[in-house]
Parts: structure tokens; C-alpha cells; sequence
């Protein structure tokens, strides 16, 4: 194709240049993946954002192309935290969810060498991951247009990128929440540049800022504007190709099961230029074509302007050029990054003192302090210090205090001069000690302790900040300054001194049965260092009384745990709806929060704090007398803990006796979301569940994605295939209507008569993955749809097998039972109960 032979010759060019810029390298030169990655920005001043909505949203192949070789600033704009996605690795949905996705999306974003910007600051933030959509419409109803659209616009205006790139087209075909990231990024091209624009930002010390270029995905091949080849070359440095660089990236978000083993082949990023402020040759062989792309290049643009700004823009491009040049050698680089720095304040000296154009001095004072960060991050990488920080006590609380030792080993080839150490914290916190300058020579050790107190009111820990406690290391270099920040191994929070967690959060009463008493655990966890006396109560709905187990609870030492146990009466009518508060006074102090701890090896530490409330309904629910039911967990639902709750007799089945326990013992058996991807091993006893389910049993499979091994020939007793492509096999209005085919079918009235309420309140979607095609053999029972879309009969099938059932649903009964929707229980059951009708 005609944009892979422009590549081709791009390509060519740029390793002519390559071999005259590092004449020295060969395959045998030993190299140093963490330098390179700081030197190699060094060689450009273009910038580049991909905006997408999701973490994981990312084009990590083009990324790694552009960070890794190109040296390009390439930031990641991300909508929000994906809390509305599923979770492969853990329980965790919901604000769980999104502080794992998020923390993934930072440790892809190293990988690549790649800025990260997030739309969403907070937990249950307004631009929140509500679940699949399929229209800019709906999204934007439940984010907020302004508040979405502002928050782009300013990110724009910080970042200043020059060129800008949504991830996914405007199509039917993608979630509504990349629809509405590439309609707000079309739209922030031309509005980030208009002063009468969000005027409040100029305020904050923003300014306007042009994109001068914005790309969208193509279609095809055949009519992109440039094809760029990731997969066929191999980097001398990293060993790897850059769509195999794209994918180590992507292996790390877990959470959604990302992540490709790709071979050294031919693979292209194929973009369309769709708007540009710039003239643009016909022939495009790079995305930065029309655009000045260094000092050299931008100096020459200035003709007939200050020349001493053109000169000095030239130093600075030679004094970079000369730290790339001394790649791979420490010593030289550290030395050269230095000498730049001094270039590069010498630069924005006299473009301070210049009379250009004030939109043009910005610019390029914009480009210089980019320029100052990165060679920074050079030095640090090139002095070779390896700093650790030990803090004695990682967990705080309010008045409390911890030591901190922070030592620093040079073990590079240069001395550092006015070499130091210091503790970053709040200024509220009141910090001892210091480390007086001196030169730290090298392989010597020097160290600082300091010893932290906590005023009594800070702040609780908050997942999406910065850390609160870091080290800065600073010293001096060709007599010119350099600092950084080191963060500590573990994660540093202040939590309450004593956590509160209920046991269940949710707390469901069937009205027919109601019970003399409920039991509720509270778990305490002490984060206090070291002994603490903690009186737990309960807060409960008027009239309700409670007994304790303990009154008084005595801990010996931090992150030490306790249960007790209340007994509650649950006296006089039952509200539809109720609280139960748990609570812990501690030294006079109240504390109602629940700690939990989010903790992944692939990812850091975190912590999400909530209310320590259990949320209660109450409804009427007939379960059969006798029903005994069988679960296959998945790991990916808790439907069996809560139907337990209410009062359903549901055993969890081990796989021991899946493949050789009585199964007939069991009304039912239900396999739990995806469980043929959870369940290791559950694929080749699945004939022992066919034989259950001819023998009298009732098997109900709940939905699998078209990537999780189910197969209608192996895993149903009669060929079923589900949707593909996916986004076009779902129900994502919650409220969407439903048509009941036969109202009198057992499935609508036992035990439970079903009415158009039990539809009502349901949460996130209808249903996902319907299947689109299915044997005769299945009868169909409900018909749904979104808005102007045809409707899916799918969504519950059932079949006779021998002498039992088989079913297959893919409506999102765990969403609705674990978001206490009084239908979602009232039509699981009868789905369940069909064997005793």
C-alpha cells in the first residue's frame, strides 16, 4: 500500500539518522533500558495525548512507538476508573474495581514511558464507570456535559499536546463511553483554543492552547493518512518489538484479563488526519509533518526575529544532542545533563527579556521547562543513587508519630556535590531532624532520620492522591542543581484508629419469614501502633434493639482483629428500606469507617474507606420448602452469600464434588458468571453436569463471554451460540421494557408471582452477551430491548434434557441480587425453583 511505502522510506530515514546520531552503537553494545528511557524524550520537543474513557482504553502500541523511539511527550487522558467493568482477578466491583484499574493504568503508563491525566478525581465521581452504554447521550446525561467537557479543556490547556488522538471513532459500533471521549475531544480541538471558553481557567494560570493536529482511527488501511509499523523491529535497546513493548503494558491490567503474546510480524497503526491547524504536506511520513519538531527546526521558523533567542534556542538543541551523544556512559551523561540544564536557563533568560510575541514566549518557555523536567529525571537516572526509605510505621493515625530513615548509596561514577536528603509531608505535620549538605562520593552511604508527628486532624487516606510521604534527594552537578522525589517501598495512609466492618453489608428480610433475630459481625481492626480500647454499637432503625457479644474490646497491637457479635431485633414494622450503622468509640473519639485493603502483586497498596453501614430491604419472598440448591462459583459473583442470607439452603460445590459427589441431591445447580473462565478444570467435568441435568436435574448456566471457553456443542446439551460481536448482544437500559411471552408459565408464578414491579429498580443493564443463535429444543420467555433497537428473545432459554432441564441466562442477576433489587431475588428463586413446581 502506498502509506506503507512512505513509511518504508520514513523508516529508512530515520535509521540513516539514527546511525549518524550513535555511531558508536552496535548489537554487542551493552545497554541500559532506564537510562535510555530518560534520554531518549531528549531527542524531540513534539507532544502527543490519546484520550480514551476507560483504563486499559489506551493505544499502547502507537504509545510505545512514540514514547520509546520517538522520544515524544506522550501523555494518556483517561475518562474514568472503570468501575463499572468486571473484575477477573477478585470480588472487588464498583469504587474496589476502579482503584485496581487505576493502579494498573499507572503501572502500564511506566511501562511506556507515558504521562497519565484522569478526567475522574474521586471516589463516585460524577464522570463515574456506570456500565456499558451505547450512546454520547445517555453518557454525558449521567456524567455531566459541562462538568466532562471542562475537565478535557483543562487538561488540554496544562498538557499543551500538538497532536491529539482519540482512541475509538464515533460509531454504533463502540461503547457510548468512547463515543462520547472522541465527540468531546473533536469538539476541545478548536474550544481549548478559545479564550471565551471556560475564561475561568486564565484565572488559575492556564492559557489557550491550539492542538495542532488531531488523528482519529481509520477505518482501514486503505484510506488512513499514515500506516506506522510497530511489530517488525526489533529495538536494539529493549529487545522487543513496540506492539510487543504495547502488550507488557497491557498485561497489567489484570483486572480485565489484558494482555497478548505477539510475534515479531508486520502490524500497523493506521490513522486519518481529520483536522489540522497547520499546512500539511500532501504526503504525510510522520504525524509530526508541518510541525517543528526541535530547537534547530523551531529557531529557523523564527526568521526575521530576535536572534539571540535563535542562537540560544540552538545552544539548547547541541548541549541535548550531547547528552543523547554520551549514551550509555553514566558518568558522561550525568555531566552533559547538567551542562544542559545550565543551556536551558540561560534560554529562558533571554526569551524572558525578549519583546516576542507573548503567545510565543509561552510557548516556548512551555517547551524549555518540559525540557528542565526531563533532564532531571536524566540526572536522577544517571547518578546512579539508590535511595530507601524505611518508615518504621507505614499506618498512621491522627496524634501519631513514626520514624523515618532515608539512606542514599552512590553508585554511580560521579560525586555529588551539596548532597542532602529531606522528608516531604504536609506542612501541618511536624517534622525533626535534617541532613546538613555534603559531598557524597563515590560508593559511599549517607543517611538522614527523621522522626513524624501527626496533628489530630488529618486527613484520611484518599486512593486517588499523591503519596503523602516521600523523600526529596538533592545535590549539585557542574555546579548546577538537580532534585527528585524517591516514593516509599510500601504505601504510607493514615487511617482511623479503629476500623469498623459489618458482616453482611447487606442485610435482606424476606417478610414472609421474618426473623426473631438477625446476627450482625462487626470486625475491628486496630491501626492504632500498638494497645487500644475500643467500644463498639451498633446505630439501628427506631425501635430495634441489640445485644453485644463484648462491650469493651482490648487490643494489643496494630492491624490486629477482632469480632463480635450482635444480636438484633428487628422490633415492629420492617421498613422496605433500613440502616444499620456500625460504630467504635475510641479515646472519646466516634469512628463509623470501613477499611479495605486492596492488595495485588502486580499493583501498590491501596485502601478504600467507606461508612461502616449495612444497607437493609425487606420484601416478600417465597422460597419452596425443601429446595436445596448447588453453586458453582466462578469468583467473579456472590450470589450464593446472599441467598443464604435470606434463607435459601445453597451449598457452594467444591471441585472434588463436582466430579464425584452426589449431585442428585440438588434441585438445582447453577454455575456461577463466567465460571468456565473462573473455574479451573470445570470444562472436562462438564459431562458430569449434563449426565445431573439428564437425570432429573435442573442445571442453570448463567452467561459467558465469547472469550470464555464456552462452547454450545460441549457445554449445553444442545447447540447455542453466544453474540459476537458482543456490543451488539446486550440490554444496557436498566429500565428497558419487558414482554413476558406466556405470563402463566411456571417460571412467572412459582414461587413467586412475578408482576411488571419485579423489573423495576434493576441496576447497571438488563442483560450482556445474549446468545444469537439457538436449537429449536429452547423455548424463549422474555423479550427486551434498548431504544430503537430490535429486541433479543435470549435472555432466558430453557430446554428439556432427559429428564431434566437445562437452562441458559444471561440477564445480570448477580448485579441485581448484590444491589439488593427485591425482583432480581424474587425472579432468581423461580428460576431456581422450576424443578418442584
Amino acid at each position: 500500500m502506498k502509506n506503507k511505502r512512505y513509511y518504508a522510506f520514513f523508516m529508512a530515514s530515520i535509521l540513516l539518522v539514527s546511525t549518524i546520531a550513535f555511531p558508536n552503537w552496535s548489537s554487542a553494545t551493552e545497554h541500559d533500558e532506564e537510562l535510555w528511557k530518560a534520554v531518549t524524550p531528549l531527542k524531540t520537543t513534539s507532544s502527543f495525548l490519546n484520550t480514551g474513557a476507560h483504563p486499559d482504553d489506551e493505544r499502547s502500541h502507537l504509545l510505545a512507538y512514540l514514547s520509546l523511539i520517538e522520544g515524544v511527550r506522550t501523555g494518556s487522558l483517561i475518562a474514568n476508573r472503570g468501575e463499572g467493568g468486571q473484575n477477573e482477578i477478585g470480588l472487588e466491583l464498583g469504587n474496589g474495581l476502579g482503584i485496581i484499574r487505576s493502579q494498573e493504568l499507572i503501572e502500564a503508563s511506566a511501562v511506556t514511558n507515558v504521562d497519565l491525566i484522569m478526567l475522574s478525581k474521586d471516589i463516585n465521581d460524577p464522570i463515574y464507570d456506570f456500565g456499558f452504554s451505547k450512546t454520547t447521550e445517555e453518557t454525558l446525561n449521567k456524567w455531566g456535559e459541562e462538568v466532562t467537557y471542562e475537565r478535557l479543556v483543562r487538561e488540554i490547556r496544562a498538557y499543551k499536546p500538538e497532536v491529539i488522538f482519540p482512541s475509538f471513532l464515533d460509531v454504533d459500533t463502540q461503547h457510548g463511553h468512547h463515543r462520547t471521549i472522541n465527540n468531546l475531544t473533536l469538539r476541545a480541538f478548536d474550544g481549548a483554543a478559545d479564550p471565551a471558553v471556560f475564561p475561568e481557567h486564565f484565572e488559575e494560570g492556564l492559557e489557550p492552547w491550539q492542538v495542532k493536529k488531531l488523528y482519529l482511527p481509520a477505518q482501514s488501511s486503505e484510506n488512513a493518512t499514515i500506516s506506522i509499523e510497530v511489530g517488525n523491529e526489533v529495538d536494539l535497546v529493549y529487545g522487543k518489538t513496540y506492539a510487543q513493548l504495547g502488550e507488557d503494558s497491557r498485561y497489567l491490567h489484570k483486572s480485565q484479563g489484558m494482555g497478548r503474546d505477539l510475534p515479531v510480524a508486520p502490524l500497523y497503526v493506521d490513522l486519518d488526519l481529520a483536522k489540522s491547524v497547520n499546512s500539511i504536506p500532501e504526503k504525510e511520513n510522520s504525524i509530526f509533518d508541518g510541525l517543528s519538531q526541535n530547537f534547530d527546526e523551531t529557531a529557523a521558523s523564527l526568521k526575521g526575529r530576535d536572534n539571540q533567542i535563535r542562537g540560544t534556542l540552538k545552544n539548547v538543541q547541541a548541549s541535548l544532542e550531547e547528552v543523547i551523544e554520551e549514551y550509555p556512559s553514566k558518568k558522561d551523561t550525568l555531566e552533559a545533563a547538567h551542562e544542559a540544564l545550565k543551556e536551558v536557563k540561560k534560554a529562558k533568560d533571554k526569551i524572558n527579556q525578549s519583546k516576542v510575541e507573548e503567545e510565543l514566549k509561552r510557548e516556548l518557555l512551555f517547551k524549555l521547562d518540559v525540557k528542565t523536567d526531563q533532564l532531571m529525571k536524566v540526572s536522577e537516572v544517571a547518578s546512579a543513587v539508590d535511595v530507601t526509605i524505611n518508615v518504621e510505621n507505614s499506618i498512621l493515625t491522627n496524634g501519631g508519630e513514626t520514624s523515618v530513615t532515608v539512606e542514599a548509596v552512590n553508585n554511580g561514577d560521579t560525586s555529588l556535590k551539596d548532597f542532602s536528603l529531606s522528608l516531604n509531608v504536609p506542612k501541618e505535620w511536624n517534622v525533626k531532624g535534617e541532613m546538613k549538605k555534603r559531598t557524597l562520593k563515590v560508593g559511599e552511604t549517607n543517611r538522614a532520620s527523621f522522626t513524624v508527628q501527626l496533628p489530630e486532624d488529618t486527613e484520611f487516606y484518599h486512593p486517588y492522591k499523591e503519596s503523602i510521604l516521600t523523600a526529596g534527594v538533592h545535590y549539585t552537578v557542574e555546579k548546577q542543581k538537580a532534585s527528585y522525589k524517591v516514593e516509599p517501598p510500601d504505601t504510607v495512609a493514615v487511617l482511623p484508629d479503629v476500623g469498623v466492618k459489618l458482616n453482611p453489608e447487606e442485610i435482606s428480610i424476606n417478610q414472609l419469614d421474618v426473623p426473631d433475630t438477625i446476627n450482625v459481625e462487626m470486625v475491628l481492626t486496630n491501626y492504632t501502633a500498638g494497645p487500644a480500647v475500643a467500644y463498639p454499637s451498633l446505630v439501628l432503625p427506631d425501635g430495634w434493639t441489640a445485644i453485644s457479644s463484648e462491650e469493651e474490646v482490648n487490643f494489643n497491637h496494630q492491624e490486629e482483629q477482632k469480632s463480635i457479635e450482635f444480636t438484633v431485633t428487628p422490633n415492629g414494622q420492617i421498613p422496605e428500606a433500613f440502616e444499620v450503622k456500625g460504630q467504635v468509640e475510641v479515646e472519646g473519639e466516634v469512628f463509623q469507617t470501613t477499611v479495605q485493603k486492596i492488595d495485588y502483586d502486580h499493583i501498590e497498596t491501596s485502601y478504600l474507606l467507606y461508612s461502616s453501614t449495612a444497607t437493609g430491604i425487606s420484601f416478600e419472598l417465597e422460597i419452596p420448602e425443601g429446595l436445596k440448591v448447588g453453586y458453582i462459583e466462578s469468583g467473579f459473583d456472590q450470589i450464593p452469600d446472599y441467598l443464604a442470607n435470606i434463607g435459601m439452603d445453597i451449598a457452594k460445590l467444591s471441585d472434588e464434588e463436582i466430579a464425584n459427589g452426589d449431585l442428585s441431591q440438588y434441585d438445582s445447580i447453577v454455575l456461577g458468571i463466567r465460571a468456565l473462565r473462573g473455574r479451573e478444570g470445570l470444562s472436562q467435568q462438564f459431562d458430569r453436569l449434563l449426565d445431573y441435568t439428564a437425570n432429573g436435574g435442573h442445571l442453570v448456566v448463567q452467561y459467558h463471554t465469547v472469550n470464555d471457553g464456552f462452547n454450545g456443542a460441549l457445554h449445553s446439551p444442545f447447540p447455542l451460540t453466544i453474540g459476537s460481536p458482543s456490543i451488539r448482544w446486550r440490554v444496557t437500559n436498566e429500565n428497558a421494557e419487558v414482554s413476558i411471552f406466556n405470563e402463566n408459565h411456571a417460571l412467572f408464578n412459582y414461587p413467586n408471582k412475578i408482576t411488571n414491579f419485579d423489573w423495576d429498580g434493576w441496576v447497571q443493564e438488563r442483560g450482556l452477551y445474549f446468545p444469537m443463535d439457538w436449537n429449536e429444543n429452547f423455548e424463549t420467555f422474555i423479550s427486551m430491548a434498548d431504544p430503537n433497537e430490535n429486541p433479543f428473545t435470549s435472555g432466558i432459554l430453557m430446554a428439556d434434557y432427559g429428564e431434566g432441564t437445562y437452562m441458559y441466562t444471561n440477564l445480570v442477576w448477580y448485579r441485581q441480587i448484590q444491589g439488593q433489587v427485591p425482583g432480581g431475588y424474587r425472579l432468581y428463586t423461580n428460576l431456581l425453583s422450576f424443578p418442584l413446581q
